[in-house]
């Protein structure tokens, strides 16, 4: 099994909102995915609840069988559409994949 987190910083307004709806915005779009995308075991994201300067405003947490199909749902045509928006509202983005 491979598991892959994704963590984002957001800009303070972007695409015509600001950071708390914009990050609403990125959980609804990217759980809205497993309904979409088979190869997708679980996924979950959750919204930053810590002011501190350290902290990032959102986390995904997904889970796959295989790199295969991590690279398939990275691929398909519903993730690049979320992806494309994320790309626009984030200031910076960190990401771990890792085998269990």
């Amino acid at each position: 099994m491979l598991k892959h987190i994704v963590m984002w910083k957001l800009k303070d307004f972007a695409e015509g909102a600001g950071k708390k709806e914009n990050a609403r915005r990125m959980k609804s779009e990217l759980e809205g995915l497993r309904n979409t995308i088979r190869e997708i075991k679980s996924i979950e994201v959750g919204l930053n609840v810590n002011d501190s300067a350290d902290s990032y405003d959102a986390v995904l947490y997904s889970e796959f069988a295989s790199k295969e199909d991590l690279n398939a749902y990275q691929n398909h045509p519903a993730h690049i559409k979320a992806a494309e928006f994320i790309g626009k509202a984030r200031l910076e983005r960190k990401v771990v994949d890792y085998e269990v």
